[in-house]
């Protein structure tokens, strides 16, 4: 049983990562992402038969377990996650929160249409599709991977800024995804929004080979440390990803005061303002809240000083 839970899991990885692959398929993310929830499943349920944790759905009664059941009889199992929830789950955070944020996304996507979302969160379900080979093969041996059978996928679009650019603040994205990731991300720590775990992002460069017969591999790594690295485009195609910095409605009024608005004050100056731009709208991408508190992003702040310059002398 366990072994079929493997095989299980291994076959709807590879239809997520062959679906994701298919240039002839339009309907990338929604396959991805249920596929890879269905192979993340059965590789725990995998790993919870093997360490004889039941994980079926049951009451307790005095002298045996009730199992819950479907409609028809079947016994119910844990969901994804439910098995991440257990304390006996072998999941590290950060891979923890890579599949709460797609399983989350899943969510939302049932219930709207989906545009634009294959390039704009690609980072994250290859970082998903990374960590479960990982998994496979520390949970259950190297006979497992998938790294034998896979390659690097050939492409028609060039790997450039040109190519990137317009995905990363794309309006066809629904506006309760975008509030969705917003919020999402905002919870994180720096070192958990950071994780290759959680988003894989790679930095590409062109390199011109040197001689005749030197080998032509598309992708090679380099220490980002080394003197190669920091001569890769001196306008820093190479940069570190930050989390955004947040303010607290006193700290943006400090910032306005600071540009030269000395008569821009918290109350009713910023409350005003907020409310009739509603920038508290997650859609809007002002700000996020974290544990019971509005934070305000730095595009808040430079938002209130154009306001401010555009209404003349009136806050100066």
């Amino acid at each position: 049983m366990k072994i079929e839970l493997v095989t299980k899991a291994k076959e709807a990885a590879f239809c997520a990562i062959k679906i994701f692959n298919d240039p002839l398929v339009g309907f990338k993310s929604e396959a991805f992402i249920v596929l890879m929830v269905v192979a993340w499943t059965y590789l725990m349920h995998a790993y919870y038969r093997q360490s004889r944790v039941d994980y079926r759905y049951y009451r307790q009664g005095l002298k045996r377990k009730t199992y819950d059941r479907t409609k028809h009889g079947a016994q119910k199992h844990w969901e994804l996650e439910r098995c991440l929830d257990d304390p006996a789950s072998p999941i590290d955070r950060d891979t923890a929160n890579n599949l709460r944020f797609l399983i989350g996304l899943r969510h939302e996507i049932e219930h709207q249409m989906t545009r634009s979302l294959d390039n704009y969160l690609s980072a994250r379900y290859q970082a998903c599709a990374l960590n479960f080979n990982e998994y496979l093969k520390r949970l259950f041996g190297d006979k497992y991977a998938l790294d034998t059978y896979l390659t690097y996928s050939i492409q028609f679009a060039d790997l450039a800024p040109t190519q990137v650019r317009p995905v990363e603040t794309n309006e066809a994205i629904p506006a309760n995804l975008r509030s969705y990731i917003t919020d999402f991300d905002g919870r994180l720590s720096y070192s958990e929004y950071n994780s290759p775990k959680y988003s894989h992002r790679l930095i590409f460069t062109k390199r011109m080979v040197g001689r005749l017969g030197q080998a032509d591999k598309v992708i090679e790594f380099i220490d980002p440390n080394c003197d190669q690295a920091k001569t890769i485009e001196k306008e820093y195609w190479v940069r570190k990803e930050v989390e955004k910095p947040k303010y607290l409605a006193t700290q943006v009024v400090a910032e306005v005061r600071n540009a030269g608005f000395s008569k821009f004050c918290r109350n009713p100056e910023h409350l005003r303002m907020w409310k009739s731009e509603d920038a508290k709208n997650p859609a809007r991408g002002y700000g996020t809240m974290v544990a019971g508190t509005w934070y305000w992003y730095e595009s808040w702040v430079k938002h209130c000083v154009k306001l401010c310059e555009d209404a003349g002398d009136k806050y100066k």
